[in-house]
């Protein structure tokens, strides 16, 4: 910053402080009205549209819809609106402000520049529009929630925040990876109203294959009976069909039905009680 700029901040700074000594008791109050009113607007407000929205999104959920979806969709609603809301309190409250400490302040050039700066924003930032239209479009159509894990352009993860113009999601890995809304062409929910469990395991042909699925079958029926984890199973873990064989061994496709998110822990689950239940009846693997 040169001399001439600081001198230009100064000579700003101190026309601002003289403006504030300058106000009257009642200016002065009015000021401090307009901020204790904006706080309690930001404040309340916020908590009230919390309320509507969660509320708004209870009555009308679908049928089909398990409680984690009906939370999902209220977070990600809930995280827009009261963005929204706290941006206009903040921008209606200052601007309130603004006409007190400077009450000769004309703002309709002020206007006039703004509507100038729309219009050249308008045209050169294309992509700016395209990714607010889409951002709306994905929060309507429920495409996806804060918290679902998803597939964007062969990035999977968590998603963090769902925002006007950006999709953040999360990996495994804890990279945070972010995506304008207006690129976003194919996505993959792997957490919108239920999951699917599907492993296999390799066994040898040396066993008898009835005897396995049976296996199969009742250790998945048993895993889902149990407290722990029948609310996370929807339809319990059990022989599918057979995959890929060789001379010597052959694959079994194992599937369930899971809520949203859980398909990885019953996965898990469902292989440590198999090693254990062949290890018991001796079955090769």
């Amino acid at each position: 910053m040169n001399s001439d700029s600081l001198l230009l901040f100064a000579a700003e700074t101190q026309s601002t402080t003289d403006a504030i000594k300058g106000l009257s008791a009642k200016d002065t109050l009015d000021a401090v009205m307009i901020i204790v009113i904006s706080f309690l607007f930001y404040i309340v407000g916020t908590v009230i549209l919390r309320y509507v929205v969660k509320n708004s999104v209870e009555r009308t959920k679908h049928k089909t819809w398990h409680k984690k979806d009906i939370e999902k969709r209220q977070k990600t609603l809930v995280s827009v609106a009261t963005s929204i809301w706290q941006i206009l309190v903040v921008f209606v409250g200052g601007f309130q402000l603004l006409q007190i400490i400077f009450p000769d302040l004309n703002t309709a050039p002020l206007f006039a520049s703004a509507g100038i700066i729309g219009v050249a924003v308008g045209f050169g930032s294309q992509t700016l529009v395209k990714d607010f239209l889409s951002g709306l479009f994905i929060i309507s159509e429920n495409q996806y929630r804060v918290g679902d894990i998803i597939d964007i352009n062969g990035a999977t993860g968590t998603v963090e925040r769902i925002g006007a113009r950006s999709t953040v999601i999360r990996d495994l890995d804890g990279n945070v990876h972010y995506f304008p809304n207006g690129t976003i062409q194919h996505v993959i929910n792997k957490t919108m109203g239920y999951s699917m469990a599907r492993f296999t395991v390799s066994v040898n042909l040396s066993n008898e294959l009835e005897d396995i699925i049976e296996l199969i079958n009742k250790t998945g029926e048993k895993l889902a009976e149990e407290a722990k984890w029948k609310n996370k199973i929807i339809t319990a873990p059990k022989f599918e069909s057979i995959g890929e064989f060789t001379s010597s061994s052959v694959n079994l496709l194992i599937s369930a039905k899971t809520q949203p998110s859980d398909q990885w822990s019953v996965i898990a689950e469902m292989r440590r009680r198999l090693l254990a239940a062949f290890e018991k009846n001796k079955v090769e693997l």
